[in-house]
């Protein structure tokens, strides 16, 4: 669920399709390419019969999946020894997470204190190639209160950190974005327009936080601001969402300075460079 919820325990589990093992089975070879990549990533260099012998899958199948892994960069297969290594894909994905979760683990504290300052949710997302992903959450304890599931994802355009993010890159760049993505409109407040939205992006930028006013869901506000990588480039933001009838317009010029200096205080955490 994304949005609005109270406090009425959430739902959890599987898809109401999921009926037990025959659906697990399915999968099989996906858990066993799984197995494959891991047991590569943990030697310098295995031979196609070490990998079969150790994994225990015949040796003709897991070449067809070792192939498959070194078409998306996952392995790599040097010729001259004839050995399997892990592959550059898989270290950019590792380094991925791990500069996520550092983020996630420095801005906890800043996030909480954001929470209590402003009574209500503190959120921190990371941009991706085409959408803003939540990855960490410091719920208020108000009954009523915004809630972003971890992995939720939220188009740049419609959302307070997409917007935060958006406004400190160069036009091109968020052109090139916005093609992709598109400009779709969710509520009678979204900013579907170019022009408008390019309007909003720049006093976002000269303000240092940005307003999603009911843009993405009705009766919710976001107030957000950006999170700088050591490049003083956008990665991601802080964010403070709760119902329009406390996170009013008049609530703003005391909410965004509060968001504003928190994603300083994030960006300084992990050695980025802000952009204000």
């Amino acid at each position: 669920m994304t949005g609005m919820e109270t406090t009425e325990k959430r739902q959890r589990g599987r898809p109401r399709a999921f009926n037990g093992p025959s659906e697990a089975a399915s999968v099989q070879s996906l858990d066993r390419a799984l197995r494959i990549l891991a047991i590569v990533a943990e030697a310098s260099g295995l031979s196609l019969s070490e990998i079969a012998a150790q994994s225990g899958i015949a040796a003709s199948t897991a070449y067809r999946m070792l192939t498959t892994l070194e078409n998306h960069g996952m392995v790599e297969f040097d010729t001259t020894d004839q050995l399997w290594s892990v592959g550059v894909e898989t270290y950019r994905m590792g380094a991925a997470f791990l500069r996520r979760r550092k983020l996630v683990d420095r801005a906890r504290i800043v996030m909480q204190e954001l929470m209590e300052k402003t009574g209500e949710t503190a959120n921190v997302g990371v941009a991706e190639d085409d959408c803003v992903v939540f990855v960490s959450q410091v719920e208020t304890h108000q009954a009523i209160r915004a809630f972003f599931r971890p992995g939720t994802r939220s188009p740049f355009h419609a959302s307070g950190i997409g917007k935060a993010v958006l406004a400190h890159l160069e036009p091109e760049r968020v052109a090139a974005i916005l093609r992709k993505a598109g400009l779709q409109r969710y509520t009678d407040k979204t900013l579907s327009d170019i022009s408008a939205l390019a309007h909003d992006l720049a006093a976002i930028k000269h303000r240092g936080w940005s307003v999603d006013d009911e843009e993405r869901h009705p009766g919710m506000r976001c107030v957000a601001a950006a999170i700088f990588n050591e490049y003083g480039e956008p990665i991601g933001g802080v964010s403070v969402s709760g119902p329009t009838v406390r996170v009013t317009p008049e609530r703003l010029a005391e909410i965004g300075p509060l968001v504003r200096d928190a994603a300083v205080e994030v960006t300084k955490m992990i050695g980025g460079v802000k952009a204000y």
